[in-house]
């Protein structure tokens, strides 16, 4: 028995509704996280030279361009050679940067660019504007991941965490796409659970 279509009023308030949910677990956890801003800015104030706060521009909705949060965990300058592909066990990231990470702190900005609309709590991760370049010469079917707004999380990341090659993103593809095909606000809770879920297991590893 095959589903049904979805309408164009459910869709709308399927929107309307995870909009909601966005923008109001967003504020909730800027609020709840605050209080240990000032403490993260002066560890990586003494941690190393730079800005507190990293932006970045990356590819949103529609192919939008906005500038991406973050804290900052890497060293000054890390990419004054050009763009460098994301790896494990990086020289560039700080010890800070390495804690931060580890904890996912480096992301907290982040509520900011869902606060302003430009991201949601679940969906295909921001890419970098030259990599998207580069990935959809290769891989045609990329360019549909901005159908919908770029998230924090989404089903590739707890599927496939880690990508550093054209490979990598293909196979991460078809998460993002699995996603945007079956997205509902229950696949979102399901997606933020799991989140918590992993994030939980990253911490009581060894």
């Amino acid at each position: 028995m095959t589903a049904k279509p979805e309408t164009r009023e459910s869709r709308e308030r399927r929107k309307s509704m995870k909009a909601l949910m966005d923008f109001g677990l967003a504020f909730l956890l800027l609020l709840g996280s605050l209080v240990i801003w000032p403490f993260i800015a002066l560890a990586i104030k003494m941690d190393s030279k730079g800005q507190v706060f990293f932006t970045q521009e990356r590819v949103g909705k529609n192919g939008k361009i906005f500038k991406l949060i973050k804290f900052r965990s890497m060293i000054e300058d890390a990419e004054k050679e050009g763009p460098v592909w994301p790896h494990e066990n990086d020289i560039r990231i700080t010890p800070v940067g390495k804690i931060l990470r580890l904890f996912h702190l480096d992301e907290l900005p982040q509520l900011i660019n869902i606060i302003r609309g430009e991201m949601s709590l679940v969906g295909p991760r921001p890419e970098r504007p030259e990599f998207e370049k580069e990935l959809r010469k290769t891989i045609p079917l990329f360019k549909l991941r901005n159908r919908v707004k770029p998230g924090i999380t989404g089903w590739a990341q707890v599927n496939y965490p880690h990508v550093a090659s054209l490979e990598d993103s293909d196979k991460k593809l078809e998460y993002d796409l699995y996603y945007i095909k079956h997205r509902s606000l229950w696949f979102d809770l399901k997606i933020l659970a799991k989140t918590i879920t992993i994030g939980k297991a990253e911490k009581l590893k060894p």
